[in-house]
């Protein structure tokens, strides 16, 4: 493949250095597993990327076989040029910072679009919200864990609660410096508010 490695195509080819399969049981595994914790797995996508990992001749098809009325399912495996490729991308990842953009950062570069009362509500929300996914993600951890999956399976879940904990942490500290004055903007916010704009800062 010209292109590097997506983090999909990438999770197809570990899944098949542990074993051939088909498309379906891909599904079932990184559902089982909670890949799409980490990865952003779609049905479509995921068809998208065998397809493409075969035409580079990362992975090979071994057989297809179907089962009653079901469609056609064809088992894959990896070949030794897929295998190597799947080595230099993850090692490429662990050692290469990336150059991310996410939403959150973006939000924060033109907070001051809103006033500090509103940025400071808005912010509470996300609190909740974050709360919520760091519990749900830590009692993800803790039932794999006990069901013996080992730690280095789980590394990715670990660096999202570390992650996210992170975040909490500074955004409870931002909505509560806002809220108290300690930070503000009031004196040149680029689009002063109107009596009539609703309390989102936005028009109808």
């Amino acid at each position: 493949m010209s292109r590097p490695l997506t983090p999909l195509a990438l999770t197809v080819l570990r899944m098949l250095c542990d074993a051939p399969m088909h498309p379906y049981e891909m599904q079932q595994r990184i559902r089982d597993h909670h890949y799409d914790s980490a990865v952003k797995v779609t049905h479509g996508s995921l068809y998208h990327s065998v397809e493409r990992l075969a035409s580079a001749a990362l992975i090979e098809p071994l057989e297809t076989s179907r089962e009653g009325r079901r469609p056609e399912r064809t088992v894959y495996a990896v070949t030794t040029a897929g295998r190597d490729a799947a080595r230099m991308r993850l090692a490429e990842l662990l050692a290469r910072p990336g150059e991310e953009f996410p939403l959150f950062g973006t939000a924060l570069a033109f907070v001051n679009l809103l006033p500090e009362a509103e940025a400071a509500r808005q912010l509470r929300k996300r609190v909740v919200g974050l709360a919520a996914r760091l519990a749900g993600l830590r009692t993800i951890n803790q039932t794999l864990r006990e069901r013996g999956v080992e730690r280095h399976k789980l590394l990715d879940q670990e660096w999202s609660i570390i992650q996210i904990q992170a975040e909490l942490g500074f955004v409870e500290a931002l909505a509560d410096d806002l809220t108290s004055g300690r930070l503000t903007w009031r004196d040149e916010a680029p689009c002063p508010m109107r009596p009539h704009d609703t309390e989102t800062g936005t028009t109808t």
